[in-house]
């Protein structure tokens, strides 16, 4: 995955670079053992792009099915207080997101809560988490989703049987910030191995994982 230039050759924070140092480390002890190592990173830019362009159809479907259920009610936020309200939970669940990847990653971890790290990337105002061990691809996947599912899809189902347009919005908002996750997941799940092991381990430093397989 092509990423951008100036993304690529970002400075590291010294959490960041202890934690690449561990990963190389890491991942020299699998490669010494025969293990051979593929990197499904994405670009931030990459992946705001996408979320955008996948968000489109979610926007649209949720759009419509509002407008059918609920008729007399307008799909769109009609008061300051709720808007102000909107901007001000979609910044706390941010962080919740994070929360959630982290939360479920350290139920599969071997050290649990100790293996999750935090960080945030200044140059691109994105808060992010990493797991330091091996996961189980599902596990992976599900950790990488369920931001998706708990803070968007769930609360465009209540949107839509409520008929709450700020659930609506919230819902919209936090499905196209998970754009980056599902582009993560989709290149996971396109990546074909024959290879009778394989292990699943979170870029320390970059959104995506990495795969070592023998």
């Amino acid at each position: 995955m092509v990423k951008d230039k100036e993304e690529k050759n970002r400075k590291l924070s010294e959490a960041e670079q202890r934690r690449l140092s561990a990963y190389e480390e890491l991942s020299a002890a699998y490669m010494a053992q025969g293990y051979r190592r593929t990197e499904l990173t994405v670009g931030i830019v990459a992946a705001n792009i996408f979320a955008l362009i996948c968000g489109l159809p979610v926007i649209i479907i949720s759009v419509i099915l509002f407008v059918l259920l609920h008729p007399g009610k307008p799909p769109f936020l009609d008061s300051l207080p709720q808007m102000i309200l909107l901007l001000v939970v979609m910044l706390v669940l941010v962080v919740v997101h994070e929360l959630v990847h982290g939360i479920t990653w350290s139920l599969f971890a071997e050290h649990h809560w100790k293996d999750i790290e935090f960080g945030f990337m200044k140059e691109y105002l994105t808060p992010y988490c990493t797991c330091a061990c091996p996961l189980d691809k599902g596990h992976y996947i599900l950790g990488a989703l369920m931001p998706l599912i708990l803070l968007g899809l769930i609360p465009l189902v209540i949107a839509i049987i409520a008929g709450s347009a700020f659930w609506l919005y919230l819902g919209i908002i936090m499905t196209l910030s998970a754009g980056g996750d599902i582009m993560i997941v989709i290149n996971l799940l396109k990546y074909k191995s024959q290879a009778k092991e394989i292990v699943y381990i979170d870029h320390p430093t970059q959104a995506g994982g990495v795969i070592f397989e023998r």
